[in-house]
């Protein structure tokens, strides 16, 4: 199917299982284990036959949602595991050991800024945090021991949207790997490997399983590369269960459909508080691709507006820590996905009281506005 629309090969992107029994959906491998015929199956399966053994190791549900999101990235592998921030993990510790150097974006989410600036360093793994709106920054921040350059292709939460041609053309002239979080974006929009990226991750909670009902992260790229990042997964019992990862699945058959509505209303969203007088500014990308820009719009609220209130006067609209799902929600990145950094590190990406992330969902686009309009307006101090 490598010549259809992404829109039918998502449809149909199954990965297919030796069995008597031809399901027409994959049926969920709720196992701990598996069994061998005999001693020597059992040896077969080490010396590298296709085969299952231990659900921690590998399952028939976590293969395929590792290699359907690849499919769709058009990596050559993926690996599934129990969150983002697992499969991140997995990603970099696949190219990077204590010792090496990181060169990561200033304007990450702040879980994957903790990990990168607290959790890595103490493995001694060496970090410099830049802008990386700056190329001459990026070069600059390279050293001999440098091994891995790390960024989002849309940021969060200001929606900055990635140079990867020159990222990984700077990558190149080095010798250095490519990681890029594409949570955000999604296959659908973006699919940087096709670009030369080495290592592209998913948060799967969000767009992939689209339904805010499981918890999962996938990392895709080279067959070598990924062929480490599940040797990291296993060993640091990051595995995702058969049943989330079937979940996810499940959810990623209509990726297309939920992306292709849920940036149209966005847009619609972003257009319509442009011209609030109460809202400040709204960061929306101009372009992401053919297919659209993306479902998050964030605004900064004018000072003469009562955060507490805003968020009091929203309705049917919910405060949530996360995004992605097909309900439009709300959150506010200061006391949530940035609240492990500094004062100083929020106000220099320009993280504030005022800015409100917008997850946009697959309701009446008219029907959001209204709300979000009558909540800003009751917010006036």
């Amino acid at each position: 199917m490598s010549h259809s629309s992404f829109e039918t090969r998502v449809v149909h992107n199954k990965v297919e299982q030796e069995t008597a029994v031809h399901s027409k959906s994959t049926p969920v491998y709720q196992t701990s284990s598996f069994t061998f015929k005999d001693l020597d199956h059992l040896e077969s399966y080490y010396e590298g036959e296709t085969a299952f053994s231990y659900s921690r190791e590998n399952n028939p549900n976590t293969e395929e949602l590792g290699q359907s999101v690849a499919n769709l990235e058009e990596a050559e592998a993926g690996v599934a595991a129990s969150s983002g921030t697992s499969a991140i993990l997995a990603g970099i510790l696949a190219v990077v050991k204590a010792g090496d150097h990181i060169v990561a974006a200033e304007d990450l989410y702040g879980g994957t800024y903790n990990l990168i600036t607290k959790e890595l360093t103490s493995f001694g793994i060496e970090v410099t945090i830049v802008s990386f709106a700056d190329p001459k920054g990026v070069e600059q921040a390279i050293q001999e021991n440098t091994k891995l350059l790390y960024t989002e292709s849309v940021s969060n939460p200001f929606l900055r949207v990635e140079n990867l041609e020159k990222l990984v053309e700077l990558a190149r002239q080095y010798g250095l790997f490519t990681m890029v979080d594409n949570t955000f974006a999604t296959p659908y929009l973006l699919q940087p490997c096709k670009q030369g990226v080495d290592i592209v991750v998913h948060s799967a909670t969000k767009y992939i399983g689209g339904h805010s009902d499981v918890t999962s992260g996938v990392v895709v790229g080279s067959k070598e590369i990924m062929a480490q990042a599940k040797r990291k997964v296993i060993s640091l019992g990051a595995n995702l269960s058969p049943y989330e990862a079937w979940l996810t699945q499940r959810g990623a058959k209509t990726l297309a459909l939920r992306m292709k509505r849920q940036s149209a209303n966005a847009k619609e969203v972003a257009d319509s508080l442009k011209q609030e007088e109460l809202v400040e500014r709204v960061y929306y990308p101009d372009h992401v691709s053919e297919n659209g820009h993306g479902a998050i719009v964030t605004i900064e609220l004018s000072r003469k507006t009562e955060i507490e209130r805003f968020f009091r006067s929203l309705g049917w609209i919910k405060l949530t820590p996360t995004l992605g799902g097909i309900e439009t929600t709300v959150s506010y990145p200061i006391k949530t996905s940035h609240r492990s950094l500094t004062d100083e590190e929020r106000n220099k990406i320009g993280v504030n009281d005022y800015v409100v992330r917008l997850s946009i969902g697959i309701e009446e686009s008219a029907d959001m506005v209204s709300q979000f309009k009558e909540a800003i307006t009751h917010s006036v101090k």
